[in-house]
């Protein structure tokens, strides 16, 4: 590895990194060099000169850029001299011509107010106090670290450019805009979407979208990444756009497992006001998703809940914590053990699923639970019994790495969406990427090979491609000798799986089988991201198992490739590590209603935060909840669960609590309060010890936050060693205790192959007289197959023109014509969609339609202000029960 650089900044001597740049080791260094096209993480690029320095190596002086410029051994730098300073106030100048600059010249601009009169005749829409980044303006930084004269040589000329504010989510006013590209190159080099790009008006560079003039139809993930570095108030989030942030704290995203640190900027009242990427974070590197940086305003919402409730009699009354306490211990010690259940909440953190499995065990001598969004439970499952974590194998940066990619059933453009920006930039540099899925998203536009099979053949598809490797001697030898037992066996297993047949099964063709398995062993970094999105248990099971058994063909190390689980819920993992794991067939979140009616379950708390209300299988079973004879609810609002709830609690949210969060890399993290409860919101670890004191047992009752996580660190042996200091600092993953680690098969070398016998026969094969419904979601269509238009709001909305795709036979069968106005609708009479039927689906008994991603961000703003984020849609299957055409129903042909 290089040596460090040894260097001078105006006398200091400094030690920069290999590959840094002049700027760059200053930063490291807090000594300060004005920039403005230069942002961490992007490509260097010296476009605003405004980081010029004076250099002295080898006895020559020079002025450069010490944004792009790397320290020569033993060099002088000079930040800031008499030449430097005039070179940098010509380069502002030039700047100034673009962007208004009364107020950033003027030395009163601390004493004037926005209606006060200027004497220097600044419009209005030209000043300072009127902008919506003013006080967090790196422009306004910049401009006084010059100090530029009061009197410029060079005017501004306001472009007289429309604010868009008709898009969701943040506002762009480019007569503000210093052209500095930050945004474009942004969504360019670290998002790889291109939705913004750099656009002429008059001879006149500015910013733009890429297609069209909406970001709905320009290919926008809506992550506000250009928001974040945008230096002026051209882009602005749209929520609290004028407010004024007295203090920052660091925190965690609750609304995915990717668990990306943010940094939370608070207001005089104590309000998350904005949410943005943290630079340093591990996990994300300073990036954000679509419901991390627009969904975390859910606590601050009028309808918060303030004070818990009981329904007697169907008439709702208040009641006190003390009381609330007393009602549940009574309740609750008149049931058997196996007749409760708890559901606990996704967003919850690591003490409070440890405190509510103690509970439940201890307390109530129970063992029915399961995490509210514990909806791929298998896959974990899986990967506990074939490696002894349940977490990735690897790093999420560490995915930037791998030079091949295989993605199984998930859609992490959306999900999981940071995790796929590692992965997207290692394809932009050369990487492979195999896709297996039947619906079209994003990811199978970048794929090098999308095998598109039938739905329910995913398993075969696997195993065909295992066969190849077997067949052709592909496999990692190396890694296979010193890391797998039981390849002989596997080897005369796989033999029943005949490719050609399964070529024909699956619809997929015989080459590109042969074709994904000389892609995925064509190096040794492969990283597979598994999902088990539209599959019961069972397939669930054998598809996770049949992706281990290749992943292990391929090989893979501590350092590049391994198994991504694309599971949902921010604490998912942490629960699982705390005890909270079900037992299927007694009870899960996906057999709730089956218990309810079977007289199993009699009572139910449920923690509710982060649980979807709209969709998922507590949802379906909400008319089965109002059959138990007791309903506890713990929520931050009143939703579809509260309404059919005995006694509702309510909550706290991620903005009140300190505590620790397990992510999808096995990296515990901080939670970080903003503020205290303001009404008499109950937090999970508080009730439950209240509860505990009055059911009488006093041991629990007597625990605090830091008890509860020295109590886990001691007594779940994959936290052993585990501090809160090494959590505070951007957290650290498991397991750190060398003993322990060595407890994993996945870090022993013994890891066995599973042997499956895997049979075509998926819930998901379908017959003559069913359909099933295939989504599709992608960011933008080069077809062009919709309008953008506007709705009662002058907001911008997509008038989605895309065909339902429909086999031919299938058309004839329904009675249907290419270009037949028609409305789907699903097993429970439910609408699905309307649109124009086209006979050019690749399948039998498959209708498929694709929309663009700016439709569910339409969507997702339209309910921005309740706890959107856990209702986004999933491309899930759906029968198909009927089909509309105008006003009649039609139904199969017999």
């Amino acid at each position: 590895m290089p040596d460090n650089i040894k260097f001078n900044i105006d006398n200091k001597e400094i030690l920069a990194k290999p590959g840094q740049t002049i700027l760059q080791a200053a930063m490291d260094q807090d000594i300060y060099i004005p920039y403005l096209c230069y942002y961490p993480k992007m490509k260097p690029q010296g476009s605003c000169r405004a980081c010029m320095v004076e250099v002295t190596a080898n006895g020559r002086t020079m002025t450069v850029a010490s944004c792009t410029t790397p320290p020569m051994p033993d060099s002088e730098v000079v930040t800031n001299n008499e030449e430097i300073g005039k070179l940098r106030k010509d380069v502002i100048e030039l700047l100034m011509a673009e962007h208004p600059h009364g107020c950033l010249t003027c030395h009163r601009i601390e004493l004037c107010g926005p209606q006060d009169i200027c004497q220097r005749h600044v419009s209005v829409t030209d000043r300072c106090t009127v902008c919506p980044k003013n006080e967090r303006c790196e422009l306004k930084d910049t401009v006084r670290s010059v100090e530029l004269d009061l009197r410029t040589p060079l005017n501004y000329h306001r472009r007289n450019l429309p604010i868009h504010s008709d898009d969701p989510f943040y506002d762009r006013d480019y007569n503000l805009c210093i052209v500095c590209s930050r945004c474009v190159r942004v969504c360019d080099e670290i998002r790889f979407v291109n939705a913004l790009t750099l656009t002429s008006r008059s001879g006149v560079s500015l910013v733009g979208t890429s297609n069209g003039s909406s970001l709905l139809e320009s290919g926008c993930e809506f992550c506000g990444t250009c928001v974040d570095v945008c230096p002026t108030g051209a882009l602005t989030e749209r929520s609290y756009k004028w407010e004024k942030s007295n203090k920052d704290i660091k925190t965690i995203c609750t609304n995915c497992p990717v668990g990306c640190s943010m940094i939370g900027e608070v207001n005089k009242l104590e309000k998350i006001i904005r949410f943005k990427g943290d630079l340093a974070g591990v996990p994300n590197e300073g990036q954000t998703c679509m419901r991390g940086k627009f969904g975390y305003d859910y606590p601050n919402h009028v309808n918060r809940l303030k004070k818990s409730y009981i329904r007697d009699k169907g008439i709702l009354k208040k009641v006190e914590k003390e009381d609330l306490y007393k009602i549940l211990s009574n309740t609750l010690s008149n049931y058997e053990p196996n007749e409760i259940g708890i559901i606990t909440s996704p967003r919850g953190s690591n003490e409070d699923q440890y405190i509510i499995s103690k509970f439940a065990k201890s307390v109530l001598k129970t063992t029915n639970l399961d995490s509210g969004l514990n909806i791929r439970n298998t896959l974990l499952s899986v990967m506990e019994d074939r490696f002894g974590i349940a977490g990735s194998t690897n790093n999420i940066s560490s995915l930037e790495n791998s030079k091949t990619f295989l993605v199984v059933n998930g859609n992490p453009t959306e999900e999981q969406n940071v995790l796929a920006v590692p992965l997207k930039k290692s394809i932009r540099n050369g990487s492979d990427l195999v896709v297996i899925d039947s619906r079209q998203t994003e990811l199978t536009r970048l794929a090098t090979l999308w095998l598109n099979p039938k739905p329910g053949t995913e398993i075969l598809l696997v195993s065909a491609i295992s066969r190849v490797i077997i067949d052709e001697s592909l496999e990692n030898q190396d890694f296979i000798i010193n890391n797998v037992n039981g390849i002989e066996d596997y080897k005369r297993n796989i033999w029943k799986y005949d490719v050609s047949q399964i070529s024909e099964l699956s619809n997929i063709p015989e080459e590109d089988i042969r074709s994904a398995a000389r892609i995925l062993t064509q190096n040794d970094s492969l990283s597979i991201l598994l999902g088990n999105d539209n599959l019961d248990d069972k397939d669930a099971y054998n598809l996770s198992n049949e992706v281990i058994n290749l992943l292990l063909l391929t090989g893979f190390d501590e350092n590049e490739g391994g198994l991504y689980p694309l599971y949902t819920g921010a604490n998912t993992l942490g629960a699982r590590n705390m005890g909270i794991i079900p037992n299927v067939d007694n009870f899960s979140i996906n057999n709730i209603s089956e218990k309810i009616n079977n007289g199993d379950i009699k009572v139910l708390l449920i923690f509710a935060d982060g649980i979807p209300t709209t969709k998922g299988p507590l949802y379906d079973s909400i008319s089965d909840l109002s059959k138990l004879e007791f309903l506890f609810v713990s929520s931050p609002f009143d939703n579809s669960f509260t309404k059919v709830a005995n006694v509702v609690s309510a909550s706290t949210t991620y903005d009140e609590e300190n505590a620790t969060i397990t992510n999808l890399e096995r990296r515990v993290q901080s939670l970080n309060a903003a503020r205290n409860p303001k009404f008499d919101q109950i937090s999970t670890t508080n009730l439950l010890l209240g509860i505990s004191e009055n059911m009488g047992f006093s041991e629990l009752s007597k625990y605090s936050k830091l008890d509860i996580f020295g109590d886990l660190v001691k007594n779940v042996p994959i936290y052993s060693l585990l501090t809160k200091d090494q959590v505070d600092n951007y957290g650290v993953k498991l397991p750190i205790d060398p003993s322990i680690k060595e407890a994993f098969p996945i870090f022993s070398k013994n890891i066995k192959m599973s042997l499956q016998n895997t049979h075509h026969n998926s819930s998901n094969t379908q017959n003559k007289d069913n359909m099933l419904f295939v989504p599709g979601r992608i960011l933008a269509s080069p077809e062009n197959t919709y309008e953008i238009k506007k709705d009662k709001n002058n907001m911008n909305w997509v008038d989605n023109l895309n065909t339902i795709s429909i086999h031919t036979s299938d058309a004839k069968n329904y009675n249907l014509n290419s270009g037949d106005n028609v409305t789907l609708f699903d097993d429970k009479n439910d609408e699905i969609v309307t649109g124009i039927i086209s006979t050019d689906s690749d399948y039998r008994g498959i209708i498929r339609y694709t929309t663009l991603f700016g439709e569910l961000a339409t969507k997702m703003q339209k309910i921005s202000d309740t706890d959107w984020a856990p209702e986004m849609d999933s491309l899930n299957y759906r029968q198909i029960k009927s089909i509309k055409i105008n006003e009649k129903i039609i139904h199969a042909a017999d």
